[in-house]
């Protein structure tokens, strides 16, 4: 089961806001999809992100996926475990695989995204293509 209080994306980035900041992560359906993570390349802190932008990059054995940012701001804080620990975002996407925290610019931004039971019919439409 997904986390009710996390928001969500199209691209399949989760978003957990405490404050002004935002941590990011990819969730369980993209970690799943992609499998046998070989790759993760993280922006470095202090590096500017835009709303829909890509920010981030992830491999495995199968693709390359990028990862956009859910959010505009400046990134504050890394998982710089998470690059030599992929299996982390596997085995925990949710917690220890969370791969950034972004200080948000624009909070108007969140209400663009999904809640958990508007990203589990998507999900499930995705799942039938």
């Amino acid at each position: 089961m997904r986390p009710q209080d996390l928001k969500y994306t199209k691209t399949h980035e989760w978003v957990k806001v405490e404050g002004d900041t935002a941590t990011i992560g990819i969730t369980d359906f993209a970690a799943s999809h992609l499998s046998d993570l070989v790759y993760l390349d993280l922006p470095e802190v202090q590096d500017s992100t835009t709303a829909g932008k890509c920010f981030a990059e992830i491999e495995s054995v199968k693709a390359v996926a990028d990862i956009y940012a859910p959010v505009t701001g400046e990134v504050v804080a890394i998982n710089a475990e998470a690059p030599d620990d992929l299996e982390k975002i596997s085995r925990d996407p949710f917690g220890a695989g969370w791969l950034v925290k972004i200080k948000l610019a624009k909070t108007e931004e969140l209400r663009d995204l999904l809640t958990v039971e508007q990203y589990e019919k998507f999900v499930e439409q995705e799942s039938k293509k």
